[in-house]
C-alpha cells in the first residue's frame, strides 16, 4: 500500500519504510509527525482519489534530522561589463523515516528500528573517520542529550559525560628509564659533533699573519707556474661603483 502526500507545497509518494526528504518541519529528532494531507492511496489495482483529500487517511512518520541540502550555486554575467557574481545557497530540509500509513479503515506498518544516525556521521563512517566505541575511555560515561537552542531553530544531538576518569601516575621505574634514555641520547650527540671537527695535520708549520704562501711553496704544491707575460702584466683593478671618472 502507498499514498501521496502533500507538504511544503510538494507532492510525495510514499510508503512504510521509506526515507523521506521534505521542507524544512519543526520539531526535534526522534518526535513523531503524523501527515494527514493524503491525496491517494493505492493498494494493488485498486486506487482512491480524494476530493481533494482522502477521507480519514494519515502517514506517521519519525524525525530523524534536520539539515541543509546540498548548495545551489547562482551565476550570474553581463558580458562585456565586467559583472560576474556567484552566490550559492542550501535550503533546509528534514528527514523522516516512514513507520506506517492507515487509510480505509486498514492500517500497515513497517517492522524495523528508526536509526537517528545523521548523513553526517554517516559521511564520517564512510571515510572512517567517526568515533569508535573503543576511543572512549572505559572510565567515562557518555549520555546522548537532545537540546533545543531557540524557538525555530532545530534541535542537536550532542554527548555529555557522566563521570570523568582521572589522570593515571606514571610509574616511577618507566619515569626513570625515560630519564636514562634521554641522558644517554645527549651524550652520543655530544661525541658525534665532537668527532665532526676536523683536526689539524701533524707537522704543519704556521705562517705568521699577513704573509702569503712564497715561491717554494707553491713549487713544493705542485701548482702550474706563471709565465713571464702572467708574472709582468699588470694587475686590474675596477674602480668602485657609483664613482665616474
Amino acid at each position: 500500500m502507498y499514498a501521496v502526500i502533500k507538504t511544503g507545497g510538494k507532492q510525495y509518494r510514499v510508503k512504510p519504510g521509506d526515507v523521506l526528504v521534505v521542507e524544512k518541519l519543526d520539531g526535534a529528532p526522534g518526535a513523531k509527525v503524523a501527515f494527514d494531507h493524503v491525496l491517494m492511496v493505492g493498494e494493488g489495482d485498486k486506487v482512491t482519489v480524494g476530493a481533494p483529500l482522502v477521507e480519514g487517511a494519515s502517514v506517521n512518520a519519525t524525525l530523524i534530522e534536520t539539515r541543509k541540502g546540498e548548495k545551489v550555486k547562482i551565476f550570474k554575467k553581463i558580458r562585456r561589463q565586467g559583472y560576474r557574481r556567484t552566490r550559492g545557497h542550501r535550503q533546509p530540509e528534514s528527514v523522516f523515516r516512514v513507520t506506517s500509513l492507515v487509510a480505509g479503515g486498514k492500517t500497515e506498518s513497517w517492522d524495523g528500528e528508526v536509526s537517528l544516525t545523521t548523513l553526517a556521521e554517516l559521511k564520517l563512517r564512510a571515510r572512517n573517520l567517526a568515533r569508535s566505541a573503543s576511543s572512549t575511555p572505559a572510565a567515562v560515561e557518555v549520555e546522548t542529550v537532545v537540546e533545543t537552542k531557540g524557538k525555530g531553530k532545530p534541535a542537536r544531538v550532542q554527548a555529555k559525560v557522566v563521570e570523568e576518569a582521572l589522570p593515571t601516575v606514571p610509574d616511577a621505574a618507566v619515569t626513570e628509564a625515560l630519564v636514562e634514555a634521554a641522558a644517554a641520547e645527549a651524550v652520543a650527540e655530544v661525541k658525534a659533533d665532537a668527532s665532526a671537527k676536523p683536526k689539524k695535520a701533524a707537522g704543519a708549520k704556521k705562517q705568521p699573519p699577513g704573509k702569503g704562501p712564497t715561491a717554494k711553496d707553491v713549487a713544493k704544491s705542485g701548482a702550474p707556474k706563471q709565465t713571464r707575460a702572467q708574472a709582468r702584466a699588470p694587475v686590474r683593478r675596477t674602480a668602485p661603483r657609483g664613482n665616474k671618472g
